[in-house]
């Protein structure tokens, strides 16, 4: 046999290979955006008052939004509980805003937008869009800050495994990312050339 054609064999079967490998994790990943409410607050500015003034209020509106999701057991349900809940949700940003003695407006939609793979202190999300509440603060000029507010495992009390809302071969992804790394910037590269 000619080497050449056993050379384009041999390296066509490896992009097949690739590709479908990548599939799979793809729709894995497209599982994991399923599943969870992601959350991303924005601050007025980059100074380190409003800096600070932004985790405030992301440490009380997670305490908030663990009362309301207190009795969901999906994603759907919390979706559905911000939904239902994003006007109060609001106008508690704004009191605490107001609190701290800031006459800053703030916004809270509920929103799909992209997030780019991020690491976290024991799991790694891939990227992807996600639902999320999405709350800025006054001009939103400032480094923004973003979590999982379904199942919370942001900086509250009632901080859940994240697990609680995978199945085993996603929570495998997300809690074992050092083995997935190639398939998490394929994925971050496939994310950028459809969004584009």
């Amino acid at each position: 046999m000619n080497l050449k054609l056993i050379l384009r064999s041999v390296c066509c079967a490896v992009v097949l290979c690739i590709i479908f490998s990548a599939a799979g994790f793809c729709g894995a990943c497209n599982d994991i955006e399923d599943r969870l409410l992601r959350f991303h607050i924005i601050a007025n500015s980059d100074s380190k008052e409003d800096q600070t003034l932004k985790l405030k209020v992301r440490d009380e509106v997670t305490k908030y939004t663990d009362k309301l999701f207190a009795d969901c057991h999906s994603k759907s349900q919390a979706v559905s509980m911000t939904r239902d809940n994003l006007s109060s949700i609001e106008a508690y940003a704004q009191e605490v805003v107001n609190k701290e003695g800031y006459d800053y407006h703030v916004d809270a939609a509920l929103t799909k937008m992209h997030f780019d793979t991020r690491v976290y202190d024991d799991f790694t999300l891939p990227a992807g869009t996600y639902d999320a509440l999405r709350i800025v603060i006054g001009n939103g000029g400032g480094h923004n800050w973003w979590c999982v507010l379904y199942p919370s495992v942001c900086v509250s009390a009632a901080k859940k495994d994240i697990g609680s809302a995978l199945s085993e071969g996603e929570t495998d992804i997300v809690k074992n990312s050092d083995r997935y790394i190639v398939k998490f910037k394929l994925i971050e590269w496939f994310e950028e050339v459809f969004r584009s």
